[in-house]
């Protein structure tokens, strides 16, 4: 289920996935500092550094994902974190 306000996250690592599902927007901590990407962002690749990734659904409190690295691909209004 997507609306128009919202985009595709999916947050993985090997052998595990942490995040899947619609969300309103997702702040990443990225390696040239914090970024913000809501609904039909502008495509961008990008690695993140140490720090919490806070995903922001439609009705639910904001959810916390700590990581160490990782790497940020955004198009087509879908977001896909590799850890």
């Amino acid at each position: 289920m997507s609306g128009a306000n919202t985009f595709h996250l999916v947050i993985a690592s090997i052998g595990e996935t942490r995040f899947d599902g619609p969300a309103v927007s997702a702040t990443f901590p990225g390696s040239d500092g914090e970024l913000t990407v809501l609904a039909h962002h502008e495509p961008l690749v990008t690695t993140l550094k140490k720090g919490t990734i806070r995903v922001r659904e439609l009705t639910e409190e904001p959810k916390d994902f700590p990581i160490e690295s990782g790497v940020l691909e955004f198009s087509s209004n879908r977001a896909v974190v590799l850890l």
